[in-house]
């Protein structure tokens, strides 16, 4: 988008916030650009999708922690529904679950409301073109979680869980093997695998990392 040929079609953005003088501002700052147009507000993730389903705008700037639907599933929502339109996160959150989430929910950018006013103006433009934004705290953050190592446990299938469920509940293999109508060495070759995934030894320990680690429903 050209913003120094006024005849050039206007980025067409939606701004979701649940502060209405963040709104506002956001407002001015869009009517001060030549080529960015301010087409509705909502203060609801539940507004912004309809919102967006109805106006079908160019660029979405989205708050990321609002009330009910927050603005991860708002993100999500919108994207499913109205894949042409590009979501920029603008957020006072830096956390690598909430820029994570972000991300895979579809946004294509993750700013702070910290950001200068030329700064947004252009990831609002760079997204309309279909290129992404993220701050350096978000790059940060991504960084981090990815060096950190996986916790134990999560690459168990769901037959692994559902017979580590069993587990903590205290039953034995041949137990678990009418429970499930599986055959004994059924049985024991997942428990095996699931000490050699939970990097334990016994099924004492197992069962306590499970607890721990929060890999079965504690109702169990």
């Amino acid at each position: 988008m050209d913003k120094s040929n006024p005849s050039a079609p206007r980025i067409r953005v939606v701004v979701v916030d649940d502060h209405e003088m963040v709104r506002d501002g956001l407002a001015a700052f869009l009517r001060a650009a030549g080529d960015l147009q301010l087409v509705g507000e909502a203060e609801t993730g539940e507004e912004a999708v309809a919102l967006c389903a109805e106006l079908e705008p160019d660029v979405v700037l989205m708050d990321l922690v609002l009330a009910e639907m927050n603005g991860i599933s708002a993100t999500r929502a919108i994207r499913e529904a109205n894949p042409q339109v590009q979501v920029v996160a603008l957020t006072s959150f830096r956390d690598e679950d909430m820029v994570q989430g972000a991300l895979q929910a579809g946004a294509i950018s993750y700013v702070l409301k910290n950001i200068g006013a030329e700064e947004l103006a252009t990831a609002i433009r760079k997204a309309a073109a279909e290129q992404s934004t993220l701050a350096s705290e978000a790059v940060q953050a991504l960084v981090q979680k990815a060096s950190r190592p996986a916790p134990p446990g999560h690459d168990l299938s769901p037959r692994e869980r559902e017979i580590l469920a069993l587990l903590v509940e205290g039953l034995s293999n041949p137990a678990i093997a009418r429970r499930l109508i599986v055959g004994r060495s059924t049985v024991n070759w997942h428990v095996s695998n699931i000490l050699a995934k939970l990097q334990v030894g016994s099924r004492t320990e197992a069962v306590v990392v499970a607890v721990r680690q929060h890999l079965v429903n504690q109702s169990c």
